[in-house]
């Protein structure tokens, strides 16, 4: 299947460390969240998932309320350009912070957004197909090692342009996973770092609401 994600957390507080705590899931709080963010939509319970999969089919919704940290998974959050995310997403997280993480691996494809009381402060989406669509703000220091050719694309007997990028962009989606949230989904993988599996998310069917349900 490989590694996909598409997500955004919503963070008063360190979203690593709170979800290193294993923290109880917050089931009243996550379906008014879910309710806010996706009106005019008919939310149908379909069981629990995990932040193991936060690539749910586009009729579906994956969501969490922690204490401090929501973690949303949903179709809008696998976008070419994050900074175009619709406003009310980022007016969610208040004065807090707002991470968007998307990745597919069949493509090779990276995209993240940093979001800070509302403010962009970070954008990056890149493919070896799509180049760099979108570069935004100052990158942050677990970047900098994939940019200057620490973690290389390419075998060092390949051409050095055989590969458009000094590093894959996926493997610069699991760093960020990891810098940001204390996990990796492929890989080598840090056995100190979380289980996802141990993170619960709430399912959910999306369908449009009918106009008879609102009288």
């Amino acid at each position: 299947m490989g590694a996909k994600t598409w997500m955004l957390v919503l963070a008063n507080s360190d979203a690593r460390g709170v979800l290193a705590a294993k923290p109880p899931l917050d089931r009243e709080a996550t379906l008014k969240l879910a309710s806010t963010l996706f009106p005019g939509e008919k939310l149908e319970p379909i069981g629990d998932g995990d932040l193991s999969y936060t690539s749910p089919p586009d009729n579906e919704l994956h969501i969490g309320c922690f204490p401090g940290v929501s973690v949303v998974a949903a179709k809008e959050f696998g976008i070419d350009y994050p900074s175009k995310l619709p406003q009310h997403f980022i007016a969610a997280g208040g004065s807090g912070v707002v991470t968007l993480h998307a990745m597919h691996s069949v493509v090779d494809w990276f995209a993240y957004a940093i979001w800070t009381n509302g403010k962009l402060v970070r954008s990056l989406s890149l493919s070896p197909d799509g180049g760099i669509m979108e570069d935004i703000g100052q990158r942050l220091f677990f970047e900098e090692p994939y940019w200057s050719g620490e973690y290389p694309a390419v075998d060092n007997d390949e051409e050095k342009d055989a590969y458009p990028f000094p590093f894959h962009p996926l493997d610069l989606g699991e760093e960020t996973l990891k810098n940001r949230f204390g996990y990796q989904l492929e890989g080598f993988i840090d056995s100190s770092l979380l289980e996802p599996e141990s993170i619960p998310l709430l399912r959910f069917k999306r369908s449009r609401a009918s106009w008879w349900q609102f009288w």
